[in-house]
Protein backbone atom coordinates (compact mmCIF):
# COMPACT_ATOMS: atom_id res chain seq x y z
CA UNK A 1 0.00 0.00 0.00
CA UNK A 2 0.86 3.66 -0.36
CA UNK A 3 0.61 5.19 2.82
CA UNK A 4 1.11 8.82 4.29
CA UNK A 5 2.19 9.55 7.74
CA UNK A 6 1.80 12.88 9.19
CA UNK A 7 3.44 13.93 12.78
CA UNK A 8 5.91 11.13 11.72
CA UNK A 9 8.64 12.36 14.11
CA UNK A 10 6.64 12.05 17.08
CA UNK A 11 6.26 8.59 19.38
CA UNK A 12 3.22 7.20 17.65
CA UNK A 13 4.23 8.93 13.64
CA UNK A 14 7.94 7.50 14.43
CA UNK A 15 6.60 3.71 15.20
CA UNK A 16 3.47 3.89 11.76
CA UNK A 17 6.80 4.94 9.74
CA UNK A 18 8.57 2.05 10.92
CA UNK A 19 6.08 -0.72 11.25
CA UNK A 20 4.63 0.30 7.97
CA UNK A 21 8.18 -0.12 6.17
CA UNK A 22 8.51 -3.25 7.55
CA UNK A 23 5.95 -4.50 6.49
CA UNK A 24 6.66 -3.76 3.24
CA UNK A 25 4.22 -0.56 2.21
CA UNK A 26 5.74 2.56 0.58
CA UNK A 27 5.55 5.75 3.36
CA UNK A 28 5.12 8.86 2.61
CA UNK A 29 6.28 10.67 6.25
CA UNK A 30 5.27 14.88 6.50
CA UNK A 31 7.37 16.34 8.62
CA UNK A 32 8.46 19.72 9.44
CA UNK A 33 12.11 19.02 10.76
CA UNK A 34 13.35 15.90 8.62
CA UNK A 35 16.41 15.79 11.13
CA UNK A 36 13.84 14.44 13.68
CA UNK A 37 12.90 11.39 11.57
CA UNK A 38 15.34 8.65 12.65
CA UNK A 39 13.56 5.69 10.23
CA UNK A 40 15.49 5.16 6.91
CA UNK A 41 14.20 3.20 3.81
CA UNK A 42 14.32 3.20 0.47
CA UNK A 43 10.78 2.82 0.14
CA UNK A 44 10.36 6.02 2.56
CA UNK A 45 10.34 9.40 0.95
CA UNK A 46 10.15 12.24 3.33
CA UNK A 47 7.78 15.69 2.58
CA UNK A 48 8.94 18.79 4.25
CA UNK A 49 6.03 20.49 4.50
CA UNK A 50 4.27 23.61 6.86
CA UNK A 51 0.90 21.68 7.58
CA UNK A 52 -0.34 26.02 7.59
CA UNK A 53 -1.62 25.60 3.94
CA UNK A 54 -3.44 22.84 2.72
CA UNK A 55 -2.41 23.39 -0.87
CA UNK A 56 1.55 22.57 0.28
CA UNK A 57 0.12 19.48 1.56
CA UNK A 58 -1.73 17.95 -1.60
CA UNK A 59 1.06 16.40 -3.23
CA UNK A 60 1.66 14.28 -0.10
CA UNK A 61 -1.81 13.02 0.20
CA UNK A 62 -2.12 12.49 -3.58
CA UNK A 63 -2.85 8.63 -4.63
CA UNK A 64 -2.46 7.40 -0.97
CA UNK A 65 -4.62 4.46 -0.26
CA UNK A 66 -4.40 5.74 3.44
CA UNK A 67 -3.27 8.35 5.70
CA UNK A 68 -2.78 7.80 9.29
CA UNK A 69 -1.87 11.21 11.76
CA UNK A 70 -0.23 11.11 15.19
CA UNK A 71 -0.91 14.90 15.49
CA UNK A 72 -1.80 16.08 18.68
CA UNK A 73 -1.25 18.47 21.65
CA UNK A 74 2.21 17.36 23.43
CA UNK A 75 1.03 19.65 26.26
CA UNK A 76 -1.63 21.67 27.94
CA UNK A 77 0.06 24.63 25.85
CA UNK A 78 -0.24 23.06 21.91
CA UNK A 79 -4.29 23.07 22.83
CA UNK A 80 -5.68 23.79 19.32
CA UNK A 81 -2.87 22.42 17.20
CA UNK A 82 -4.83 18.67 16.83
CA UNK A 83 -7.74 20.75 15.26
CA UNK A 84 -5.52 23.30 13.51
CA UNK A 85 -3.79 20.19 11.87
CA UNK A 86 -5.95 17.85 10.97
CA UNK A 87 -7.79 20.60 9.44
CA UNK A 88 -5.24 21.11 6.85
CA UNK A 89 -4.97 17.61 6.18
CA UNK A 90 -8.81 17.20 5.50
CA UNK A 91 -8.71 19.96 3.32
CA UNK A 92 -5.57 18.40 1.40
CA UNK A 93 -7.45 14.90 1.30
CA UNK A 94 -10.23 16.21 -0.21
CA UNK A 95 -8.76 18.37 -2.78
CA UNK A 96 -6.89 15.37 -4.17
CA UNK A 97 -9.79 13.00 -3.60
CA UNK A 98 -8.06 10.73 -0.97
CA UNK A 99 -10.42 9.43 1.51
CA UNK A 100 -9.07 6.95 3.71
CA UNK A 101 -7.66 8.57 7.29
CA UNK A 102 -6.91 7.55 10.27
CA UNK A 103 -6.33 9.45 13.20
CA UNK A 104 -5.09 9.40 16.95
CA UNK A 105 -7.37 10.76 19.63
CA UNK A 106 -7.54 9.63 23.22
CA UNK A 107 -9.47 7.45 25.62
CA UNK A 108 -11.37 10.28 27.90
CA UNK A 109 -12.52 11.73 24.70
CA UNK A 110 -14.94 8.73 23.79
CA UNK A 111 -17.41 6.95 25.62
CA UNK A 112 -16.53 5.51 29.36
CA UNK A 113 -16.88 1.81 30.05
CA UNK A 114 -19.59 0.76 31.76
CA UNK A 115 -17.52 -1.94 33.32
CA UNK A 116 -15.24 0.50 35.22
CA UNK A 117 -15.27 1.09 38.94
CA UNK A 118 -15.37 4.08 41.31
CA UNK A 119 -11.21 4.03 41.00
CA UNK A 120 -11.28 4.01 37.13
CA UNK A 121 -14.32 6.58 36.89
CA UNK A 122 -12.61 9.03 39.20
CA UNK A 123 -8.88 8.89 36.99
CA UNK A 124 -10.84 9.40 34.55
CA UNK A 125 -12.56 12.87 35.77
CA UNK A 126 -9.23 14.05 37.19
CA UNK A 127 -7.47 13.79 34.48
CA UNK A 128 -10.43 15.04 31.92
CA UNK A 129 -10.14 17.86 34.14
CA UNK A 130 -6.45 18.94 34.39
CA UNK A 131 -6.25 18.13 30.15
CA UNK A 132 -9.97 19.77 29.37
CA UNK A 133 -8.10 21.88 26.81
CA UNK A 134 -6.37 18.98 25.14
CA UNK A 135 -9.57 17.01 25.08
CA UNK A 136 -11.72 19.86 23.86
CA UNK A 137 -8.95 20.49 21.08
CA UNK A 138 -9.48 16.31 20.56
CA UNK A 139 -13.29 16.57 20.32
CA UNK A 140 -13.80 19.62 18.01
CA UNK A 141 -10.92 17.57 15.42
CA UNK A 142 -13.24 14.72 15.96
CA UNK A 143 -15.58 16.77 14.49
CA UNK A 144 -14.31 18.30 12.16
CA UNK A 145 -13.81 14.55 10.88
CA UNK A 146 -17.25 13.93 11.24
CA UNK A 147 -18.03 16.77 8.40
CA UNK A 148 -15.79 15.89 6.45
CA UNK A 149 -15.85 13.70 3.17
CA UNK A 150 -13.56 10.86 4.28
CA UNK A 151 -13.96 7.47 5.49
CA UNK A 152 -12.40 8.54 9.01
CA UNK A 153 -11.40 6.24 11.87
CA UNK A 154 -10.26 7.31 15.74
CA UNK A 155 -8.12 5.46 17.58
CA UNK A 156 -8.77 6.90 21.03
CA UNK A 157 -5.67 5.31 23.87
CA UNK A 158 -5.24 5.68 27.36
CA UNK A 159 -1.45 6.71 28.59
CA UNK A 160 0.61 6.25 26.71
CA UNK A 161 4.22 4.53 27.20
CA UNK A 162 7.62 4.09 25.61
CA UNK A 163 8.05 0.25 25.71
CA UNK A 164 8.07 -2.11 22.95
CA UNK A 165 5.71 -3.59 20.95
CA UNK A 166 3.36 -6.21 22.38
CA UNK A 167 0.94 -6.55 19.65
CA UNK A 168 -1.31 -8.07 23.04
CA UNK A 169 -4.30 -4.88 23.38
CA UNK A 170 -7.53 -4.88 23.27
CA UNK A 171 -9.85 -2.48 20.57
CA UNK A 172 -13.61 -2.04 21.04
CA UNK A 173 -15.57 -0.41 18.78
CA UNK A 174 -17.70 2.63 19.90
CA UNK A 175 -16.20 1.97 23.31
CA UNK A 176 -13.28 1.49 25.15
CA UNK A 177 -11.48 -1.76 27.00
CA UNK A 178 -12.81 -1.96 30.42
CA UNK A 179 -9.69 -0.80 32.80
CA UNK A 180 -7.73 -0.22 29.74
CA UNK A 181 -5.42 2.47 31.58
CA UNK A 182 -1.90 2.03 29.67
CA UNK A 183 -0.67 1.32 26.18
CA UNK A 184 2.72 1.16 24.15
CA UNK A 185 3.04 4.00 21.46
CA UNK A 186 4.48 1.02 19.32
CA UNK A 187 0.85 -0.76 19.71
CA UNK A 188 -1.44 1.74 19.03
CA UNK A 189 0.77 2.02 15.50
CA UNK A 190 0.29 -1.87 15.13
CA UNK A 191 -3.29 -0.85 15.80
CA UNK A 192 -3.83 1.61 13.48
CA UNK A 193 -1.87 0.11 10.67
CA UNK A 194 -4.01 -3.06 10.94
CA UNK A 195 -7.33 -1.38 10.78
CA UNK A 196 -6.35 0.77 7.56
CA UNK A 197 -7.96 -1.84 5.22
CA UNK A 198 -10.46 -2.70 7.93
CA UNK A 199 -14.45 -1.26 7.14
CA UNK A 200 -16.24 -1.96 10.03
CA UNK A 201 -14.48 0.76 11.71
CA UNK A 202 -15.15 3.03 8.88
CA UNK A 203 -16.32 6.81 10.25
CA UNK A 204 -16.22 4.88 14.30
CA UNK A 205 -14.41 5.71 17.44
CA UNK A 206 -12.40 2.79 18.22
CA UNK A 207 -10.97 2.54 21.93
CA UNK A 208 -7.24 0.74 22.59
CA UNK A 209 -5.40 -0.29 25.44
CA UNK A 210 -3.59 -3.10 26.98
Amino acid sequence: MKLTVFGATGGIGQEIVRQALDAGHHVTAVVRDPGGLTVTSEALEVFHADLSDPRAVRPAVAGRDAVLSGLGPRSRKDAGVATRLTRTVLRAMEAEGTRRLLVTSAAPVGPEPAADGPLDRAVRRIVSTILKDVYADLREMESELTRSATDWTVVRPPRLRNTPLTTRYRTVIDGFPPKGRFIARADVAHAMLAMTDAQETVNRGVGVAH
